[in-house]
């Protein structure tokens, strides 16, 4: 058979149900290929929306989402999706052209290094050179970004590979279980939890797995051990556990990270040093077990004492097994503030002022969307105030990336997640900065026929650099720009467009969107002047005054 209709059939092979991206003349011979398949081209307007969405299609799935796009400057669009998927840990490929490697008329035009190019931020990069080769590359890409810990891959498919003759055939996927956690190793974690007088768990990104969710919400209930999570680990357990302390969002300075401070030992489930860090280390004696897939990676700030490496769910399981609950466990502390957490996050939210204070738009969207509902947040200063004050009840309905933390994700990665989850109700979250970056993808979203909400967050700036700005003590300067009337800018794409005039029309506004059809664009500017106040000032204020006895 031709090359390229192998290629599309390791690809069937693989599970592959949609690509997602922009063809070019050197893929035209897979294109063809891909038209008599059964998978689905989702074209998008834009390489790099594509490969945001291909990422999140891998996030929610576990299958790798699959992304495609031309040589040269269609594949240097990639990049910044390849490093959202590679230190997000979203299994994901990419298949790129590229002109002919036999012959070549044309020399070096749009020709570009592209498989050294993404050498440094995917898990495997290979330009395929044979026929021959390709349900070994197939099968060795897919395995590799969907195995722990997931990431990114490369395969460039030359135009006169993709047209050749082969009679190789597909590679089935080989059965793998993980291994799992040594018993010595086990044996240690449990001794130094029970000598604990104040453990505390984390729970982070890597626990994001389904048996893995269910493992650790068994052993939250057995032992009833306080929790916290990362800004990428909200929602394995939901946020209204009675045991739930709240989420790490900021670096310090929160009720969060007194208790942290008050604990004398981390049980840090799936988390590692590519987020931002939960919490800081410090040579002060207390303990932290490093639960993962894979060993920890040690930095200034990150060196755990004792590591469980192997299958999550198996490690929380065995020591769920081998625990019970101590009568020396100490909690009060943490429960104190617990308590001074969910008060401080319940202030504001009725607040009428407009632009509208931010604790009042994520409670807003928080009353409105049900708990099967998904927020897919774009980059800025929001995402602090939702990862604090948004309660997520089921695992991915939070969508927020805490590891590159780029802009323009917010958009694609909504739109992927209608796609994966038609039935569920879904919110793009973008500031009006991060949404300008990828905006072209709302005609994609309504060819499409999705029924999606995007609400902007409206302050006309590049407003979390305009904070930082703040305070570090440096003037106003170079943030500020000017926003098209997106009422008209949605109507243009043939979206529905809606601006929010006063804060008491916000949740209305998101109600009648969500209970509608099609592709509604709001406008909602937002008020930030007080996150110094709130977050720098107050905040550490009343933190500090909760003092462990």
């Amino acid at each position: 058979m031709k090359a390229s209709d192998l290629f599309v059939q390791a690809l069937e092979n693989e599970g592959v149900e949609y690509i997602f991206g922009i063809p070019g003349e050197e893929n035209l011979d897979l294109l063809e290929s891909l038209a008599e398949s059964r998978i689905r081209l989702v074209l998008t307007r834009h390489e790099q929306a594509a490969g945001f969405m291909a990422a999140t299609y891998g996030r929610l799935t576990g299958k790798a989402g699959v992304c495609l796009s031309t040589l040269g400057p269609g594949a240097t669009n990639f990049v910044t999706a390849a490093a959202y998927a590679q230190l997000g840990a979203m299994p994901m490929v990419m298949i790129t052209g590229q002109k002919p490697i036999k012959t070549s008329k044309q020399g070096h035009f749009q020709v570009l290094d592209v498989v050294e190019m993404m050498r440094p931020i995917t898990k495997f990069s290979k330009q395929i050179v044979s026929g021959d080769r390709i349900p070994s590359f197939v099968r060795e890409a897919f395995r590799l970004v969907e195995e722990e810990r997931p990431g990114a891959a490369l395969l460039e498919l030359p135009e006169d590979i993709a047209r050749e003759q082969t009679d190789a055939q597909p590679i089935a996927a080989s059965v793998v279980r993980r291994p799992t956690v040594e018993e010595k190793a086990l044996r240690r974690a449990v001794e130094l939890i029970e000598s604990a007088q104040h453990p505390l768990l984390l729970v982070g990104a890597g626990a994001n797995r389904k048996v893995t969710c269910r493992m650790l919400r068994r052993f939250v209930d057995k032992l009833s051990i306080p929790f916290f999570t990362t800004q990428m680990g909200k929602g394995v357990v939901p946020d209204d556990h009675d045991l739930c302390l709240g989420n790490a969002a900021l670096s310090t300075g929160d009720f969060v990270h007194r208790a942290i401070d008050a604990a004398d030992l981390i049980l840090n489930v799936g988390h590692d040093v590519v987020e931002k860090p939960p919490f800081f280390m410090h040579q002060n004696g207390r303990q932290v077990i490093h639960v993962n897939f894979t060993p920890a990676i040690v930095d200034p700030v990150y060196f755990p004492q004792t590591e469980l490496v192997g299958d999550v769910a198996n490690s929380i399981w065995q020591l769920c097994e081998a625990l019970e609950p101590q009568a020396h466990w100490d909690f009060t502390f943490f429960r104190e503030a617990q308590r001074a957490m969910r008060a401080h996050v319940e202030t504001g939210t009725s607040d009428d002022r407009f632009p509208i204070y931010p604790q009042r738009l994520v409670a807003d969207l928080r009353r409105v969307l049900p708990e099967s509902g998904i927020i897919a947040l774009d980059n800025g200063v929001y995402k602090i105030w939702f990862a604090r004050n948004y309660r997520a009840f089921q695992p991915n309905t939070v969508l927020l990336d805490n590891a590159l933390a780029t802009m323009g994700a917010g958009l694609p990665s909504a739109m992927a997640a209608k796609i994966v989850h038609p039935d569920r109700k879904v919110v793009a979250v973008c500031g009006d900065g991060g949404f300008m970056m990828n905006a072209q993808e709302i005609e994609t979203a309504v060819r499409l026929k999705l029924d999606l909400v995007v609400l902007i967050l409206r302050d006309d700036a590049y407003g979390m650099i305009k904070w930082k700005q703040s305070d570090m003590g440096f003037r106003d300067y170079g943030l500020d720009f000017g926003n098209p009337d997106f009422v008209a800018y949605a109507a243009a794409y043939g979206a529905h467009g809606h601006r929010v005039e006063q804060a008491a029309a916000l949740a209305p506004t998101l109600t009648r969107c969500l209970e509608s059809t099609g592709v509604h664009v709001i406008d909602a500017p937002v008020d930030y002047s007080e996150n110094h106040q709130i977050l720098n000032e107050q905040l550490p204020r009343a933190a500090d005054a909760l003092q462990p006895s």
